[in-house]
């Protein structure tokens, strides 16, 4: 699976009031973590409410680390990394798995690429041993090769070219971005990925791959000591390597406007706006990201929210609008806007129809209302979230491969639910000029329904 958006959704709809101190006492109290002689860290969350456990290693590579000319190679990687070793052939890493009575899946983003498996916890042990196994022993057969980059080729049609709201956002980050790594898709672009090598492949695989570049994290039903003793037996023994010098890539200040339209097949236009926006870099004391976050729940998430109120409900500007922030990144942060007009409107409505919304809160602010209920869709979401191991897990490697820790989760809510309406108010002002934003827009061009969307064979999903 490529993830190249957590798009939309991040907050739940629900409204639930519960102390967040609950939250920061559960975190502190079970997770505990561990560094092997070898660099790889070992972070456990203990849950026991179910005899399950989530394994996942994540590696600190993905698009943000590409080059010009191998754009996708983390991606490319990452399928490759089921085509097996001497141990264990090609195919079997997942059946092992699903005889089992688990699953197993991985997905490649902007900043890190990672892989998991879902098992009772009596196989705990099988899931390191596998992982282990293709952290240092994956097969690179040029026939295995050849076979695996028509996947991927065929991924990027299905889930990109003929995908015309993927073109726009693909399209949208290219045009956001000049100089920063974030501009180039996570699936790559199709030219890298035709004149792609099995050597160049097995050298990112040999660059990056490796124990001190890598983050095993379990949480579910175990023990800590055990896990660690575990993690010693199978990943112990793996050397370390010398990792390249990742060099900072400081996008420069934008100085104006960025427009950009897409002609694709399709129904209906599209547009995207998109603000250059701060992310986390200190979760104690940055306070625009958990601004930036509330706002984007202001905005959007459920019936209530100003988008949906205003443009689709009220003046039917839109028949679907939403706004989306990610505070955990490695690279710059983006602050989005996206909609589809309604038949009667173009997207030259909308797009006013949107600036005016964004005004508002620029000269007016929100109201303690609104703040309130963001803040209780904060609750809801943490709540809901740890219901689930896989959740737990993502949550704690999303923040550790953006260079923050899994401990400053602990005033995550806190400080979600210290931001006031004077804060809120304040980073609409600052970020939302025009100066600081990019336009993309879907021209709808006849769709030929004589070509059917198939889905590609050998295209693995979640």
């Amino acid at each position: 699976m490529t993830t190249v958006f957590r798009f939309l959704g991040k907050l739940s709809v629900l409204f639930i009031v519960v102390s967040s101190s609950v939250f920061s006492q559960a975190a502190r109290s079970s997770v505990s973590e561990h560094t092997l002689g070898n660099g790889l860290r070992v972070i456990v969350k203990e849950d026991h409410r179910a005899p399950v456990v989530v394994s996942m290693v994540w590696y600190k590579v993905g698009s943000l680390d590409e080059e010009n000319g191998t754009t996708g190679i983390s991606h490319v990687l990452e399928h490759m990394m089921f085509k097996g070793t001497k141990k264990v052939p090609e195919g079997e890493f997942s059946k092992i798995i699903a005889q089992a009575g688990g699953r197993d899946n991985a997905f490649t983003t902007q900043d890190f690429t990672a892989f998991f498996q879902l098992l009772q916890k009596s196989k705990l042990p099988l899931a390191m041993k596998l992982e282990a196994d293709r952290m240092q022993n994956l097969n690179f057969s040029r026939d295995g090769f050849a076979k695996e980059i028509k996947v991927v080729m065929e991924e990027r049609r299905w889930r990109t070219d003929d995908n015309p709201h993927a073109l726009v956002q693909e399209q949208l980050l290219a045009a956001a971005f000049i100089a920063n790594p974030y501009r180039r898709p996570v699936v790559g672009w199709m030219n890298d990925l035709a004149h792609m090598r099995a050597e160049d492949v097995e050298h990112w695989y040999r660059t990056w791959y490796a124990p001190n570049n890598a983050t095993l994290i379990v949480v579910g039903d175990v023990k800590p000591g055990d896990v660690f003793t575990l993690a010693q037996r199978y990943f112990g023994s793996i050397k370390p390597k010398a990792l390249p010098v990742r060099k900072p890539q400081q996008e420069p200040q934008q100085l104006g406007v960025r427009k950009v339209t897409v002609k694709a097949p399709a129904k209906l236009p599209y547009l995207m706006m998109t603000y250059h926006a701060p992310v986390l870099r200190d979760a104690e004391q940055d306070w625009e990201p958990y601004a930036l976050e509330v706002l984007a729940g202001v905005l959007s998430g459920n019936e209530s929210a100003r988008l949906n109120r205003s443009l689709v409900r009220e003046t039917q500007v839109a028949s679907s609008a939403a706004a989306n922030y990610d505070l955990t990144q490695r690279g710059p942060g983006l602050f989005y806007l996206e909609g589809v007009p309604s038949e009667d409107k173009t997207v030259a409505d909308l797009q006013a129809a949107m600036r005016v919304e964004l005004q508002k809160i620029i000269d007016d602010g929100v109201t303690n209302e609104e703040l309130e209920r963001v803040k209780a869709q904060v609750i809801a979401n943490q709540v809901f979230q740890r219901d689930s191991v896989m959740a737990q897990a993502i949550e704690i490697g999303e923040w550790e491969m953006a260079g923050l820790s899994y401990k400053s989760l602990d005033v995550l809510v806190d400080k979600l639910k210290a931001v006031s309406a004077e804060q809120v108010q304040a980073v609409a002002k600052k970020y939302f000029n025009d100066d600081n934003l990019t336009v993309a827009v879907l021209d709808p061009q006849p769709i030929d329904h004589e070509k059917p969307a198939k889905e590609p064979a050998g295209l693995r999903h979640d």
